[in-house]
């Protein structure tokens, strides 16, 4: 359950509502549909927080573990569930399991919100691209996951630089082209003609 929190930045009452049937092994990929929360003792089932389904991808051997986690039960069981197979009630694992794990740890502090953002910046420091990071968060638009995660996008500029470095040498050298060859044509944008 770390290591879907932590590689696939579901909230954590996503994770805890996964399903068997939210698990597709052969694509790598998790159908998010549902989340759990506690309020005053009772569970809360709802939909995501954008209230959309989005499905997110896992990598290869985390997706082994997932699917191990999953055998044996019916397509409606929970994945990640207590020992009697009952919803993991969120305040009882964080007591039982996440503390002692993250004092173990050396992380005091560490929340299972602060996974998310761990998946986000894995995500994002593999080249994926702002809008793939915010698809797998199901945040609901672009301009969410800048605002969050912008300073980590920032070596984009550096892969801009470079590529227009090389398209203004590739243009350099198509000017001394020897005659008959075609030369690089710059795309320049087209004006619009208004009516007066």
């Amino acid at each position: 359950m770390v290591l879907v929190l932590g590689l696939c930045g579901l909230r954590i009452g996503e994770c805890l509502a996964l399903r068997v049937r939210s698990v597709d092994g052969l694509r790598r990929r998790l159908r998010v549909t549902e989340s759990v929360s506690e309020v005053g003792g009772k569970l809360i089932w709802s939909t995501p927080k954008n209230h959309q389904s989005r499905d997110v991808p896992m990598p290869r051997a985390l997706a082994e573990l997932v699917v191990g986690e999953t055998a044996g039960k019916g397509p409606n069981d929970l994945v990640f569930a207590s020992p009697e197979g009952n919803p993991i009630r969120l305040p009882n694992w964080r007591r039982r399991v996440w503390a002692g794990a993250v004092s173990r740890a050396g992380l005091p502090g560490l929340t299972p919100h602060d996974l998310r953002h761990t998946a986000a910046s894995l995500a994002i420091a593999s080249g994926a691209s702002v809008k793939g990071v915010q698809r797998m968060l199901g945040h609901k638009d672009a301009a969410m996951t800048l605002n969050v995660y912008a300073s980590l996008f920032e070596d984009d500029l550096d892969l801009v630089s470079e590529r227009l470095n090389a398209a203004i040498a590739s243009a350099a050298v198509s000017s001394t082209c020897p005659e008959g060859t075609a030369p690089v044509q710059i795309a320049r944008p087209q004006r619009r003609e208004t009516a007066s």
